[in-house]
């Protein structure tokens, strides 16, 4: 197969094939332009491999395959498309130790992290795949004179841009109810992490899935995310990232009215209140946190602790903190890391950006602040407590290990400071009461909410948010809504002649 390089994994010493291509018609072929692109390592900062770069002619061309396929693909009985998700989700669950350890490698985070990711890809493949043979309209009584009825019927072809925090979830939460619909994709990954889309597109031929139902175009942002965007046979895109690119987006599809949704950035709040499981709330807080590396949108990176009793506040603080010490930071394949680099240089410089900001602003540091080694992109899981509200680091997003604890008092003061956020995504409430986490989940504005749990994902829950972190849904019923269109057929009868 040509474009393709030969990668060795790091401790391990196991090496596997890369394709480098672009990914159109289930072939892996050049960029017209000839261009090439680097892909690094985020935990060494070598260089892995170069890439094919997508512009807008070979968004194009993609594209075009895309919309041929869709002719036929829209028709494909439910239940061969069914079977050939299903297919998917096998080869996926076949290679998943490979899959982890690319993730691992291109994207930095933990090898236990990458393998958590590959359960949600595997089991949102085959949820899709049950869907299939669900989507439905409804007959409308209108009365004897006519039949009325809809159908809900794809889109087209639909473009997605997806980030390089989740590189293989992303890829499934497009994918798959995109072809469950009838609908066919172009999907260009993060320029950052595309190395495990592309070996899934190893994975999308085998399967048997038809060419030009799936095209993944590696590119950057302004000449292939914005060619998804401005195409006019694309009828739908599926943005996750930034809320400020996020903005961008829905701008330009609006210039051709495309169906958009959006999956959007976060500043989730995560409460502890004193009558919680104390061990299984800080497990929550590290997992809200500091899974991923805190490149997590939804990531509970502003923590509320009651402090009623300031004794039980400050004991559990201390308490926090030994916990968050002894997290393993450090390269994803050695055994036990929790933690593995942050994965652009960018993004690395942004986390210790507001580190330093915290240090000059006098915030007091709980553990951690400092960046661990001199090559890698690592840094040490960072608390600081006892923040202000209007702090810059309570109020962005930073987008990695790094959090701030605020002390509370009431049940309505919390709730206040909680929602005290121009974002809306993900929440944490820790307590043995469920008459109070009922009633603050209620009150809450954020598209989930996490009880005595957090980053609590499953295939069939809806995932979104709230105000500045997006519109529409990720997984469940209501992600299908995305991809289909509403057709409603209406048809008089005649009177018979008798």
């Amino acid at each position: 197969m040509a474009h393709v390089q030969k990668l060795t994994f790091p401790i391990i010493n196991k090496s596997y094939e890369q394709p480098t291509g672009l990914f159109i018609n289930n072939e892996f072929v050049a960029a017209k332009s000839g261009k090439t692109f680097k892909v690094t390592s985020p935990i060494t900062e070598d260089l892995l491999c170069d890439v094919q770069q997508a512009e807008a002619e070979d968004v194009d061309i993609a594209v075009n395959a895309a919309y041929k396929a869709f002719k036929s693909w829209k028709f494909v009985n439910p239940t061969e498309r069914a079977r050939l998700l299903w297919k998917l989700a096998d080869l996926v669950e076949r290679d998943r130790d490979l899959l982890a350890q690319i993730e691992s490698l291109d994207n930095g985070k933990s090898l236990q992290c990458a393998q958590w990711d590959l359960n949600i890809v595997i089991n949102y493949l085959r949820s899709c795949a049950g869907f299939c043979e669900k989507k439905d309209g409804r007959l409308i009584d209108t009365g004897y004179s006519h039949m009325t009825y809809t159908k809900r019927e794809p889109l087209g072809v639909c473009g997605a841009i997806t980030p390089w925090n989740f590189p293989l979830m992303m890829f499934a939460w497009k994918i798959g109810p995109s072809l469950a619909t009838g609908n066919c994709v172009v999907l260009k990954p993060a320029s950052a992490t595309p190395l495990s889309n592309l070996y899934a597109c190893k994975l999308v031929k085998e399967a048997g899935i038809p060419a030009g139902v799936v095209n993944v175009i590696p590119g950057s942002g302004r000449g292939c995310g914005n060619a998804i965007l401005n195409h006019p046979l694309v009828k739908k895109v599926a943005f996750t990232g930034s809320t400020g690119v996020g903005k961008n987006v829905m701008t330009e599809c609006a210039k051709s009215i495309k169906k958009v949704t959006l999956e959007l950035g976060g500043k989730s709040p995560n409460i502890v209140f004193e009558d919680c499981n104390e061990e299984e709330a800080i497990q929550n807080l590290i997992t809200g946190i500091f899974f991923n590396g805190g490149e997590v949108c939804c990531a509970g990176s502003r923590i509320y602790i009651q402090a009623t009793n300031p004794e039980w506040y400050n004991s559990f603080l201390q308490k926090f903190k030994a916990a968050v010490e002894k997290l393993k930071v450090g390269n994803p394949f050695e055994q036990g890391t929790y933690q593995g680099a942050q994965t652009t240089p960018d993004q690395f410089d942004e986390v210790l950006k507001y580190i330093d900001i915290g240090k000059k602003t006098s915030l007091k540091l709980l553990t951690g602040g400092n960046r661990i080694g001199n090559k890698g992109y690592f840094v040490e899981p960072t608390v600081f407590y006892d923040v202000p509200q209007d702090s810059e680091l309570t109020q962005e997003e930073i987008f990695g290990p790094v959090a701030v604890v605020l002390p509370f008092k009431t049940v309505d003061e919390v709730i206040e400071k909680a929602n005290d956020s121009d974002f809306g995504l993900g929440s944490g409430i820790h307590t043995e009461d469920i008459h109070k986490a009922l009633y603050v989940s209620d009150r809450l504005e954020a598209g989930s909410v996490w009880i005595n749990t957090y980053s609590d994902f499953h295939q069939s829950v809806p995932f979104g948010g709230y105000k500045q972190s997006g519109i529409g849904r990720e997984m469940g019923d209501e992600a299908y809504e995305n991809y289909t269109q509403v057709k409603a057929v209406r048809a008089k009868i005649r009177t018979p002649v008798l």
